[in-house]
């Protein structure tokens, strides 16, 4: 009896099988396995809480405290030298004037403002407005009073200003040369596109229309309207990236004329030409490091001068016995036509002032001022017309008339005879040297030397 109670107290514990095998549990059959099922979490104990470091100690507050030192002092230097602390800009939302017709000459001319103006080398003026410039300030006037309207000033020195397009387009120094390029609106004063080059110093920016040319003796360099991107380079290059692009190396340049679409270079390769060599220019070759030359001719004589180029002709005075201006085809470089000229030695000594002769163009001719004398050329073929003995330069028009600077005033002549019509006294307060002059409506405004004078 004892074997057959052990035998059914182990029935009770040992499981049963069904049918199919399955073990059963205490009579009851255990649910199917989950093979998807993932495996259950070791029944262990969590790992011990770690409590957090709190960042209140004296070393977390002096490295916190560093690196805002470093951050402001990082903030301070950039702002030091940055082109935002050295620049000042006062703007206008006041409108330009509104100028009055000019039909008929004044009988007098007086003084109505002045102001320092070292960096124009000839009025500028765009609209109604009249742009100054001095030191490292470029100034917007109402030409009426000489009124400001806007400033703009960087602490460098202001190489040259010119007007182009509807900008003022204005060249800084930045020591080794004018490369700062800066456009200005001339109603607001409002700043435009910028851009940094390889102008050099005693540069003259140089307008033809769709680019600004800077001149240079080694070097020149041309920059798209708008935008301001650069479009050629042509010369001695800084930083050669790409040998071998240009056409000729080790050349000066004495002086320089622009037309639309063209730029007339007067070069001095005497290592590989006997004299002179007039060579002319596309503004936007392609791709823009590989200048595109459209004509280029040796002269027959050193010491030359580029005078003006028109969309198919340019002119060179050559010195000799007599001087001569010659004109060629500008397309193709061809002679055309030789004009002897009467005119000093002296006004041709050395290069013009920046490489650029002092001309002014009205819807007649070309004025050219030599240095004693102002010679109108033909804008047809650039053939001399008439000459204007005892100037002291190339004259602006008014009413329908040139009126060309003389000593005691403003010599009004016609056109197209160059015949006197009569003179303007201005008195100029002993100032004794060149005058560029222009006329924005009713006023004459006459470059001497470092100063802007207005007249009316």
């Amino acid at each position: 009896m004892g074997q057959s109670e052990q035998v059914e107290d182990s029935a009770l514990l040992a499981p049963e099988a069904n049918g199919h095998g399955t073990p059963r549990v205490n009579g009851h059959e255990p649910p199917p396995e989950d093979v998807l099922a993932p495996p259950e979490a070791d029944s262990e104990d969590p790992p011990p809480h770690v409590p957090t470091r709190s960042f209140r100690t004296r070393g977390d507050f002096i490295a916190v405290a560093l690196l805002v030192v470093v951050a402001l002092v990082a903030a301070l230097l950039v702002w030091v030298f940055s082109d935002a602390r050295a620049t000042t800009s006062q703007t206008t939302s006041a409108p330009a004037p509104e100028l009055p017709q000019v039909t008929t000459l004044p009988p007098s001319l007086a003084e109505v403002w002045r102001a320092p103006s070292g960096g124009t080398p000839s009025p500028v003026w765009l609209g109604s407005v009249v742009v100054t410039g001095d030191g490292g300030e470029v100034v917007g006037r109402d030409p009426l009073s000489g009124e400001v309207r806007w400033r703009y000033s960087r602490d460098r020195p202001l190489c040259t200003i010119t007007a182009a397009w509807d900008k003022a387009l204005v060249a800084y120094s930045k020591g080794t040369g004018c490369s700062e390029l800066t456009s200005l609106d001339p109603v607001t004063g409002a700043r435009g596109p910028q851009r940094n080059g390889d102008a050099e110093l005693g540069t003259r920016l140089l307008s033809e229309g769709s680019h600004v040319v800077t001149t240079g003796k080694k070097f020149i360099e041309a920059y798209r309207k708008d935008d301001l991107v650069r479009s050629m380079e042509y010369g001695q290059l800084r930083a050669i990236v790409n040998p071998n692009k240009q056409p000729r190396t080790g050349c000066d340049y004495g002086s320089f004329a622009v037309t639309t679409g063209k730029v007339a270079v007067l070069e001095r390769c005497y290592h590989d030409d006997p004299a002179d060599r007039l060579t002319i220019l596309k503004p936007n070759p392609d791709p823009a490091d590989t200048p595109q030359v459209i004509s280029s001719v040796v002269l027959g004589a050193k010491n030359a001068r580029v005078v003006a180029v028109t969309s198919n002709r340019v002119a060179a005075v050559v010195p000799g016995s007599p001087a001569k201006l010659s004109v060629f085809d500008a397309d193709t470089g061809g002679l055309i036509a030789d004009y002897p000229l009467d005119i000093p030695e002296s006004d041709l000594a050395g290069d013009p002032p920046n490489g650029v002769v002092p001309i002014t163009t009205s819807t007649a001719n070309i004025y050219w001022y030599t240095g004693s004398r102002t010679i109108a050329l033909s804008l047809e073929d650039l053939s001399p017309k008439w000459t204007a003995l005892d100037t002291i330069g190339s004259g602006s028009t008014l009413a329908g008339q040139v009126l060309i600077p003389v000593k005691d005033g403003l010599r009004v002549l016609d056109q197209v005879t160059g015949a006197q019509i009569g003179t303007i006294p201005v008195n100029r307060q002993g100032y004794q040297g060149s005058i560029q002059s222009s006329t924005i409506g009713p006023v004459v405004l006459e470059q001497r030397g470092s100063e802007l004078v207005a007249l009316r």
